[in-house]
């Protein structure tokens, strides 16, 4: 069968006065996204060229950084766009040959080029739902036990399992800050994720999340519900100011428990800052020493009070949203559910599937990136 244009009808793009346009079968109010200006994006990388060649900005070196982050930013968002308008236009020119030279083998060269636009296309697209201000950021992602005694300690290990897998499958690093373990499992641990936009990602993780299984700690085989919370904030830099009196928290110190070697475990290197206006709780134990671990868990505290001021703000601002509620043990975003079926199901977006274990290996994309969608739904 020699390719026409009315059996190869796929195009994932098309580009209009050197902008990139979303094009999709759906409804505007169903599209995430809108236009990528590449040209703003180039006169933007062409003004932070200009100030990084210029000798005096390196007399500042945290304007110099904060420039040349900024640089390398802007430059990994443009390129991808750049690089997928040069795939159109070589696969445009491989279909014209195939249609004049009726060329049938062509025709699958051709759609698997399409299927790999399209994938490279949503990939960017979901990256442009990342618009926040501290979406690019590193995260720190917190999970907590609630209701279920030791199931839901073992359901806290399952779901740090899962976010490890996901965070490697994604390419960043995570480095545990904090873990309290306990009998059946995890009562708490807290891991700092590092990479591009790992916040912006994870965002969508915060709240609670809940578990249906035949439990493997009953002898009578009875199904039992688990709830486990999960809390991700933003690494802030260290020029945002988030002012802590000393009289505003309260640190106490303890011996660290589990691996770290025997100075670890046998002086109250640990340390656990609680800030008594708003009742959150930081706890730090992965450095050998109480200095470092007291700065670390200030970091976090400062990183957690950042984003809750923030929430206010925007809760005060937009006090309808339906992302806006506080965390409680009512209000689970997800359900997974093991028996008598499995499913998982995100109770805000309504996205579900029934292959559960490739969730619990980390296969989280699908839910992120409905999540990240929706969000743009609700605001637009």
């Amino acid at each position: 069968m020699s390719p026409t244009c009315s059996s190869i009808r796929y195009t994932p793009v098309c580009f209009k006065n050197s902008r990139i346009r979303y094009v999709t079968s759906r409804s505007k109010s169903e599209r995430p996204g809108g236009i990528f200006d590449s040209d703003k994006l180039r006169q933007e990388i062409a003004e932070l060229e200009r100030k990084s060649g210029d000798p005096d900005l390196w007399n500042n070196r945290e304007e110099a950084e904060r420039v040349m982050t900024d640089l390398k930013r802007k430059r990994d968002r443009l390129e991808p766009w750049e690089e997928l308008v040069k795939q159109s236009t070589d696969l445009s020119e491989l279909l014209e040959l195939a249609i004049e030279e009726s060329d049938g083998d062509l025709e699958n060269e051709i759609r698997d080029g399409l299927d790999s636009m399209r994938k490279t296309f949503d990939r960017l697209q979901t990256r442009e739902l990342l618009s926040d201000q501290y979406d690019p950021a590193s995260a720190f992602l917190t999970i907590h036990s609630g209701a279920g005694g030791t199931e839901a300690c073992d359901w806290v290990s399952m779901l740090f399992r899962m976010y490890t897998r996901w965070t490697e499958s994604s390419g960043f690093k995570a480095s545990i800050l904090d873990m309290q373990e306990a009998e059946g499992g995890i009562k708490s641990v807290t891991v700092q994720v590092d990479g591009e936009f790992a916040f912006g990602y994870l965002k969508g993780e915060t709240g609670i999340h809940r578990l249906v299984r035949i439990s493997p700690f009953d002898s009578s085989g009875r199904r039992h519900t688990s709830f486990a919370s999960v809390y991700a904030s933003p690494v802030v830099d260290d020029d945002i100011d988030v002012e802590v009196k000393p009289e505003e928290i309260r640190v106490d110190t303890y011996r660290a428990s589990g691996a770290g070697g025997q100075h670890v475990n046998k002086t109250d290197s640990a340390v656990r800052i609680t800030h008594l206006a708003t009742n959150i709780v930081v706890q730090c134990q992965n450095e050998r020493s109480q200095h470092k671990n007291r700065a670390m868990a200030m970091k976090v505290l400062k990183s957690r009070l950042y984003d809750y001021y923030r929430e206010q703000q925007e809760a005060e601002k937009a006090a309808n949203a339906a992302e806006k509620k506080d965390i409680s043990w009512g209000n689970q975003i997800r359900s997974y559910v093991f028996q008598p079926y499995t499913m998982v199901k995100d109770l805000r977006t309504r996205h579900e599937t029934g292959n559960i274990q490739a969730v619990m290996d980390g296969d989280l994309d699908p839910f992120i990136e409905s999540y990240l969608r929706h969000g743009w739904n609700e605001a637009s």
